[in-house]
């Protein structure tokens, strides 16, 4: 495993980190908790210093909570607040009691605050000289979330979907993050699993919990066939998945990908050798020219207008 700089706090990460979404076994499907306390311990054997969860993940933290006594100092903890009722400080010492800990290492806002919500980044800051949280982010969406959180010096690192498919916001925003130096945190790398080359357009999810099961056939279609397109990644890398990983991990103001797991077999997957830290220059220049051409990169307001001006125009031809 090799290790990169938490932005500017100072911190190393393993580049590839645990997303304990899954082990939570709400969103992914149900989990053996001794399966999930397996899997923990054996991403550590493998280098993996950083895991990342949330209240809102089910048992996640419980789980967590059993896994770090004895080892807590081994693990760099990542948590969010997700707008829980109690409001985020009250939810802050219910997740310490159940994260077993005194300090929660990144802690996150679950969206990109903005007028009101803005009062939350005083608050981190609190919490932060209190000693409750070391460092403090948000988990965001797009390019405008990135230019609406690095407005907030306080802020020490930022969560976004990073893959073949999501190009964007590390794209539109790499120079600014650059020049910020707060650390990156890549999710979402595998696409749901769709671009480990696990499922297709016929794949279905019964599991009312796996949140997969709430996409309709045109999603399940689209992204498989997006996914499909990528398949010279995979002959590059040596597998679908490890070229899936590897994408993010080529930008260096990326921190850290945070990948799902849930047994011990997929953590050795996940963390182990069989992942390349970067892809070729010239892999990545032929994966942008088959994202503009799969239109995955968020067009500009008059990019927009040119892409319905252009749609009026084909439709009229036909």
């Amino acid at each position: 495993m090799r290790y990169r700089n938490f932005g500017r706090t100072g911190q190393q990460v393993s580049e590839r980190s645990f997303g304990a979404w899954a082990i939570g076994g709400q969103s992914y499907g149900p989990v053996d908790p001794a399966q999930a306390l397996d899997a923990l311990a054996r991403a550590e054997e493998l280098g993996c210093n950083l895991v990342d969860t949330a209240a809102v993940y089910g048992d996640s933290e419980a789980v967590l909570g059993r896994f770090l006594t004895g080892r807590r100092d081994r693990w760099m903890v990542a948590s969010k607040y997700s707008g829980q009722q109690q409001g985020m400080s009250a939810l802050v010492e219910e997740q310490l009691r159940r994260l077993g800990t005194d300090r929660i290492d990144f802690y996150q806002i679950h969206w990109a605050p903005h007028g009101r919500d803005e009062a939350l980044y005083a608050e981190l800051d609190r919490l932060k000289r209190d000693g409750k949280i070391r460092f403090c982010g948000v988990s965001l969406r797009n390019a405008a979330d990135v230019d609406r959180v690095l407005a907030h010096a306080l802020i020490d690192g930022i969560q976004m979907p990073v893959s073949l498919l999501d190009p964007d916001p590390l794209a539109a925003r790499r120079e600014r993050l650059r020049k910020s130096g707060v650390a990156v945190i890549a999710r979402s790398a595998l696409r749901g699993g769709f671009l480990t080359g696990k499922y297709d357009e016929a794949s279905t999810f019964a599991d009312a919990a796996d949140q997969r099961s709430e996409w309709d056939r045109d999603r399940i279609r689209a992204t498989a066939r997006q996914a499909r397109s990528f398949s010279f990644v995979a002959e590059a890398a040596g597998s679908a998945h490890a070229g899936a990983i590897a994408y993010p991990l080529s930008f260096p103001e990326v921190s850290t990908v945070v990948i799902s797991c849930k047994t011990a077999a997929q953590a050795d997957a996940n963390f182990g050798d069989g992942v390349p830290s970067s892809l070729d220059p010239s892999l990545l220049s032929r994966i942008e020219r088959n994202q503009r051409e799969l239109q995955l990169f968020h067009a500009g307001r008059a990019g927009r207008l040119w892409q319905r001006v252009r749609g009026v125009f084909a439709r009229g031809g036909r």
